[in-house]
């Protein structure tokens, strides 16, 4: 009677807590039939993602775009045994950089073996050179560096994308701008990435998010001036009372932008979204009053409807002076 209160833990599940996924030998070695896979698959307990490989249902489910991306990814590396390396953006995401933007419908690759370029089901086999010094281990999988990845992935999606990946790397520590700006030299001659030089010239890693990179890329469309990023704000006695994201000294205007989750970070033990509001109204007040200048907040709705901004800051701007 001893062990009867133990829970015995499904084999397979050890296999998903390391990897997302098992494969259809594996179930067998568990001592699944043929018909007891089609079984779980058709009862909705287990999910076949790809040609041959499962996941339960209750773990894929519980993923996001980006959680399922990397399963498929560590699918796929398995599968191509180490003739590939993850590159452009499923490199960006085994990298843990953020990847808004990026179509994640597929898993790309570089062929190591000389391999053709090609589309394949649910993966982009791509080919193109690669030095021994591109080649990194991350989290036991063979990728491409982190400056390569951003700039192969941003090379197929527009600049506004692109300059939020280079922030992203820059500000997560995993390549410097000289690496950046080195890496694009090597590489701007190569299809679709000479278009790149404008945001490489513009990555910062003071950018603090994607809402703050975004705003940055349309403040340079508009023909806003570009700001300063991160300005410190201090009392009389030096006492910090607040960073700003953006800073026009000359103009009069700070700015920030303010995704909702921002009031879930400032939350502090026991305070509720309203107490955190009303802190970061009365900051930004302590803000306008320090400086004498004016607020220019953005949303996630105004960069995706970005058509207003130059008149908003343009009759901000004009409040001084």
């Amino acid at each position: 009677m001893l062990g009867t209160n133990i829970a015995v833990m499904d084999p397979l599940r050890v296999l998903t807590a390391d990897e997302g996924f098992f494969t259809t030998a594996e179930a067998r070695s568990a001592g699944y039939g043929e018909r007891a896979i089609s079984r779980m698959v058709r009862d909705g307990v287990w999910v076949r993602f790809r040609r041959g490989t499962y996941a339960f249902t209750d773990e894929w489910r519980a993923l996001d775009t980006v959680g399922r991306h990397r399963v498929r990814s560590n699918a796929i590396m398995r599968s191509h045994n180490g003739h590939v390396a993850l590159s452009h953006q499923s490199g960006v995401i085994r990298h843990r950089l953020d990847s808004w933007g990026l179509n994640l419908d597929r898993v790309h690759v570089t062929r190591l073996d000389g391999g053709p370029g090609r589309i394949e089901h649910d993966v982009v086999h791509h080919e193109g050179f690669v030095a021994d010094a591109d080649l990194v281990v991350v989290e036991n999988q063979l990728a491409l560096s982190a400056v390569r990845c951003v700039l192969e992935a941003g090379s197929r999606a527009g600049n506004e994308v692109a300059l939020s990946l280079f922030d992203a790397g820059l500000r997560g520590g995993a390549y410097t701008d000289r690496q950046l700006v080195e890496q694009f030299e090597l590489m701007e001659h190569w299809p679709f990435v000479r278009h790149l030089h404008v945001p490489v010239r513009m990555a910062d890693p003071r950018a603090a998010s994607v809402g703050e990179s975004r705003g940055r890329w349309w403040f340079s469309r508009l023909g806003i001036p570009a700001p300063a990023l991160q300005h410190e704000v201090r009392d009389s006695d030096g006492s910090l009372i607040g960073i700003t994201d953006w800073w026009w000294e000359e103009h009069g205007v700070m700015g920030e932008f303010d995704g909702r989750v921002k009031y879930g970070r400032l939350l502090k033990p026991g305070q509720d979204p309203g107490d955190a509001v009303f802190e970061e109204k009365r900051r930004e007040d302590q803000l306008r009053e320090r400086t004498g200048s004016s607020m220019l907040r953005l949303t996630w709705d105004d960069l995706n409807h970005p058509t207003d901004i130059r008149t908003r800051f343009d009759s901000l701007a004009r409040r001084i002076g």
